[in-house]
């Protein structure tokens, strides 16, 4: 298996893998409180780097969101060599990477789980101009230089929890990066269209979950994919949390829920 200085594996006692997958400018580090959870309960753990992270914006910029979904897919084939079965997990654009990886190779990844799934930024806390920039990306980025900008992160950071939100502010040592380059965004925005297209037709089993909370992704988001999916589905509410339920108040439910539901697919399948 493919570990570099971000990424990180803990081997678990069922035979059952979950490849976690980190979101846009984050990296491996932010999914460890739900990796702990999942131990907890027997499952092998693997989070890797996406393609282009962990290092700066200059580095982000020349990747393309094909890249991205490239490295899940390695990433899976690599894990599924040591575990009976591999499920995806991850955070916002991780998530939807890990279902596109589950629909292109379904040998390979059994299921999926969305935490917080985002088309575009649109929450209660974007500012303004952020949200009407998001939408009209695709035409924006026509302009020259414009994919060269850089977007801050809000002061809340996607976490309610301020004790959590200081722990994580600490993790730009351990490759998150503090802004967002327009050309991610562009990538993302096109990531978000070819995951559209094809969510009717997509069959993998998926567990979406999503805060009422959320101050980064409107709760519209979850509910057109779970309207749209054309497999099995699950959609459950938080409420404690904003975005980035993996790490804020109710991580170890976000981590519990995803379990039950993983084991339930690998029972389904032996019956």
């Amino acid at each position: 298996m493919k570990l570099d200085r971000l990424a990180f594996h803990t081997e678990g006692t069922n035979g059952l893998g979950v490849l976690l997958i980190h979101g846009l400018t984050g990296a491996p580090a932010e999914m460890r409180l739900v990796a702990r959870q999942f131990a907890k309960r027997g499952f092998s753990v693997y989070a890797p780097l996406l393609a282009g992270h962990g290092k700066d914006a200059a580095t982000l910029r020349r990747t393309r969101w094909q890249d991205w979904l490239d490295s899940v897919e390695e990433a899976a084939a690599d894990f599924r060599a040591e575990v009976k079965d591999v499920f995806t997990a991850g955070i916002c654009a991780g998530g939807k990477l890990g279902l596109m990886a589950a629909d292109r190779r379904p040998d390979l990844v059994k299921a999926a789980a969305l935490y917080s799934p985002c088309f575009h930024y649109d929450g209660w806390n974007i500012p303004r101009h952020y949200a009407l920039m998001a939408r009209q990306i695709r035409w924006l980025s026509k302009i020259p230089f414009m994919d060269r900008l850089n977007f801050q992160e809000t002061a809340s950071m996607g976490i309610k929890d301020e004790r959590i939100r200081k722990m994580v502010s600490s993790m730009s040592n351990e490759g998150v990066l503090e802004s967002f380059p327009g050309r991610g965004l562009v990538e993302m925005e096109k990531l978000a269209r070819a995951l559209k297209a094809r969510l009717p037709a997509l069959k993998t089993p998926t567990l979406i979950v999503h805060s009422r909370e959320d101050d980064v992704s409107s709760p519209e988001h979850a509910r057109y994919i779970a309207e749209h999916l054309g497999g099995e589905k699950q959609l459950h509410w938080l409420t404690d949390s904003y975005h980035m339920i993996h790490v804020d108040r109710q991580h170890r439910q976000v981590a519990d829920l995803t379990a039950d539901f993983f084991e339930k697919h690998h029972a389904d399948d032996r019956s």
